[in-house]
């Protein structure tokens, strides 16, 4: 037929994409008889997506609790993903740079707005109930986020500020990973004995860590964007980028985070404590630990007042 549409290109195309793998073009085309049209549900897999909330407790704002950390953890994925691509670009310039480190930020920006769903979403009650069940696990066991933190700095910027001194590219990572900044959380401060929290996070992830923390550690986002070219350091919308996503992860989140469990931690119901038992005042405010991952883009006066002002 004179109006039949000409196919050969695409089969072209084809054969020279399979002989690449080497496959068998027909192969893949007889495939094409059986297999199924492809569905949303399918494809974005409703179902099991949908069936991974589970509660442990009858009282119904137990669902939003966990159907919104389920979120954030989708989103922890995501960033990562856009690390790794800047982490792995072998020709990085500014404008790649910043694009994705302004895509991490509408991450976080999302993050740092969607905790009214959990300040204004739960019931106080409901939530002092329900919480005791989840003792003695705690949001701090994300590891994802912490992930998020090797990816994005050197491990320096994120050990206890008692102990910098001691350390350096030097150190082995078993022993930097014993001064993480976050670890004082896990850790009675007389005795030194790990709590419950931090031995099962430990368990569950430290040699994932160990091994993510010696990849990361000469391919982070610091150490890459001091790798640019020096012109491509001194640009204005690569360092507005940088300190945006700086200031949004280490305070703006922060601190909503914090100001949500102050909501109800301290809301008279309950014992005013954490779920995993840490000194989580002192532990998410950043005035106290002072987790900053691009140093050298801030001024003196802008460290050394970091989070004082919250």
């Amino acid at each position: 037929m004179p109006d039949q549409q000409n196919f050969d290109d695409i089969i072209n195309a084809l054969q020279e994409k399979y002989q690449k793998i080497d496959q068998q073009t027909d192969d893949h085309l007889y495939g094409l008889l059986y297999s199924k049209p492809i569905t949303y549900w399918d494809y974005i897999q409703t179902d099991a997506l949908l069936n991974l909330q589970i509660q442990r407790t009858t009282l119904p704002d137990e669902m939003v609790f966990i159907a919104y950390h389920q979120i954030n953890e989708l989103i922890f994925k995501m960033i990562l993903w856009e690390i790794s691509q800047v982490a792995e670009k072998t020709e990085l310039d500014a404008t790649f740079f910043e694009g994705k480190i302004m895509r991490i930020s509408r991450y976080f920006d999302m993050l740092t707005t969607s905790f009214n769903i959990m300040r204004e979403g739960m019931d106080v009650e409901q939530y002092m109930k329900f919480r005791y069940t989840l003792t003695p696990a705690s949001g701090f066991q994300s590891a994802q986020y912490r992930l998020i933190e090797f990816a994005s700095t050197e491990l320096i910027n994120l050990i206890d500020y008692r102990f910098r001194s001691n350390i350096d590219r030097n150190t082995p990572f078993t022993h930097a990973f014993e001064h993480l900044y976050w670890q004082a959380a896990g850790k009675n401060h007389k005795t030194g004995k790990k709590s419950t929290l931090l031995v099962n996070f430990e368990n569950r992830y430290k040699d994932e860590f160990l091994s993510f923390m010696e990849t990361y550690n000469t391919k982070n986002l610091w150490t890459r964007f001091k790798e640019l070219p020096f012109d491509d350091q001194k640009d204005e919308d690569l360092i507005k980028a940088m300190r945006h996503y700086d200031y949004t992860v280490n305070v703006t989140w922060v601190m909503a985070h914090y100001n949500t469990a102050k909501h109800y931690i301290e809301s008279g119901i309950g014992d005013g404590e954490a779920t995993g038992g840490s000194d989580w005042k002192k532990y998410m405010h950043p005035k106290y630990q002072r987790r900053i991952f691009f140093p050298d883009l801030w001024t003196e006066d802008e460290l050394k007042n970091w989070g004082n002002n919250l």
